[in-house]
């Protein structure tokens, strides 16, 4: 699914009209799974992860740019395994994009963008998620994933970052406090 725009914006200078065209970059979003894409499941009362996407389907139907969703893998990340991660740095690689956003667990998150890292891959990654299913309340999935959109658009910084909680950092530099029940700057 692709979907892409063309900002055109006007500015008055000195009574002359100059019309500048923006073009939005490409940027690849590979759907890992996650509490950002579990559903109540009605039969067993679980939360269960959905794996065609719809959470990113849904917030990217209101959004006006380009850009392409890989699902792959679709766990919970305490799931995830070695093989998993490769899977992860291969489709990275495999892209033409240069601008990627990982929507991933976020129990994991920081021992997959250290593999992701270790495997020195020259592109802007953001690794996001979040806490709270988009299903349940879509406020947290948003904002991450919207903060992440709007970092890689305005950034070119090669390398790995977290994008959690409105913090957008180097990815060793955010961790998750689980006493808090959120993402902080390291210290």
């Amino acid at each position: 699914m692709s979907y892409f725009i063309t900002i055109e914006v006007e500015y008055t200078l000195k009574q002359k009209s100059i019309k500048r065209i923006t073009h939005m970059k490409k940027i690849l979003i590979i759907n890992t799974g996650g509490t950002f894409n579990k559903v109540y499941n009605p039969l067993t009362g679980d939360l269960d992860i959905e794996r065609s996407g719809k959470a990113i389907k849904a917030i990217a139907k209101a959004w006006l740019t380009e850009f392409e969703i890989k699902n792959i893998i679709g766990k919970d990340s305490l799931d995830l395994t070695d093989e998993d991660r490769t899977t992860i740095i291969k489709t990275i690689q495999d892209s033409r994009e240069k601008n990627i956003i990982i929507i991933h667990g976020t129990d994991t998150i920081d021992k997959t963008a250290m593999c992701i890292k270790n495997a020195n891959i020259e592109k802007n990654i953001v690794l996001t998620g979040a806490m709270v299913p988009y299903s349940v309340n879509p406020i947290e999935s948003v904002a991450n994933l919207a903060s992440s959109y709007g970092y890689l658009q305005n950034y070119n910084i090669k390398g790995v970052c977290i994008s959690m909680n409105g913090i957008i950092k180097d990815y060793k530099r955010v961790v998750k406090n689980k006493e808090k029940g959120y993402f902080e700057e390291s210290k």
